[in-house]
């Protein structure tokens, strides 16, 4: 049963479960205020001229707009391209199976290829050991975005529908951008979670700082995090290797950043966990090259009755948005991940 449930857990940690990245605000916190929003009074309504694909709360008065978390105030689409054209580092956060942020995604990525800087295109969705077969497909042919799919065995890979993220894929080949594999094997997480860092070559380890304790606070954080996603069902002595295991993924996905960096810099595709400034990737890229700006766009659905930024904050264990930027989009359908597992135990 044991092995059952840590096998489970850790493809649920690597592919990324379906539902990662979603929010639901719980309770309002300290944050900006945007009661006074009415529809179009504010920038960024209509960031998807083709319209939004998500059903759910389109006419909510948040939808479209993009928030500057430290600024509190909103911003419009030029300004949030101007501040992002500026940083080394840009890491677009998502909901893995919501179709426009992936739009939105493939919209900043176009923009930020568009000049003659050409930032790497890195993909928490694919792992190192896929970037012979990523460089291949692209030797072969630089802009077959369907090529390059075939090439990772993307259909039998555990992440969302290829269709959900193709935009961002074609966006990146289309600009000419390197595209990186920046995510940890399977193997080698899983090996993370039965013998801790140690399962990890050591010049890799000290590059990722894993041998540095997590503050107590964060630890707990972490650990009550992976409990909430695995229903409360996962053993409690896995909770913590569990939580080192999603450490050591955040590390090297900014790890990929800074060692593919030819000069222009990285964009890197993420779930919005992974792109949380306080503990996620840019915490790591900080940490290693504090010289080199980076910014983080956390995409969150919007909720019906919580209509100002600071109500979204409470789903953060920070009590704080932990992005550089905002941008709220209309919902799509999300069923109770947890379900299954009571009918089950009925």
């Amino acid at each position: 049963m044991m092995r059952t449930l840590l096998a489970a857990s850790v493809l649920l940690l690597v592919s990324g479960c379906a539902r990662s990245g979603a929010t639901r605000p719980t309770a309002p916190e300290e944050g900006g205020s945007a009661s006074d929003i009415r529809p179009g009074a504010l920038p960024g309504a209509e960031p998807l001229p083709e319209g939004w694909q998500s059903p759910l709360h389109r006419d909510h008065p948040l939808a479209g707009r993009i928030w500057d978390v430290k600024a509190g105030r909103f911003v419009d689409e030029a300004e949030l391209l101007r501040a992002l054209r500026e940083a080394r580092f840009v890491v677009l956060g998502e909901r893995h199976d919501q179709p426009d942020h992936h739009r939105l995604q493939a919209k900043l990525v176009r923009a930020l290829g568009s000049g003659a800087r050409k930032p790497v295109l890195a993909f928490e969705m694919l792992d190192v050991e896929q970037q012979p077969a990523v460089d291949a497909s692209l030797a072969r042919a630089p802009r077959d975005v369907d090529a390059l799919a075939l090439a990772v065995d993307w259909s039998r890979s555990g992440w969302p529908d290829w269709t959900l993220y193709r935009p961002v894929f074609a966006a990146g080949l289309e600009a000419g951008l390197p595209v990186v594999a920046a995510n940890l094997p399977r193997a080698q997480v899983r090996e993370l979670v039965k013998r801790g860092p140690e399962a990890l070559p050591a010049p890799l380890r000290a590059r990722l700082a894993l041998d540095t304790p997590l503050p107590e606070d964060v630890a707990r954080d972490m650990r009550e995090e992976q409990d909430r996603a695995h229903c409360g069902h996962l053993p409690a002595e896995l909770l913590g290797p569990m939580a080192q295991a999603q450490r050591a993924r955040d590390a090297h996905l900014a790890d990929r950043l800074l060692e593919t960096d030819r000069g222009d810099g990285g964009v890197l595709i993420t779930g919005n966990g992974h792109a949380r400034t306080d503990r996620g990737a840019p915490s790591h890229l900080a940490r290693r090259a504090p010289e080199r700006k980076r910014l983080s766009v956390g995409l969150l659905e919007v909720a019906p009755g919580s209509h100002e930024p600071k109500d979204y904050a409470a789903s953060f264990s920070a009590g704080a948005l932990p992005f550089d930027y905002v941008w709220f989009t209309p919902a799509v359908p999300q069923e109770d991940p947890c379900a299954p597992l009571r009918e089950r135990k009925r």
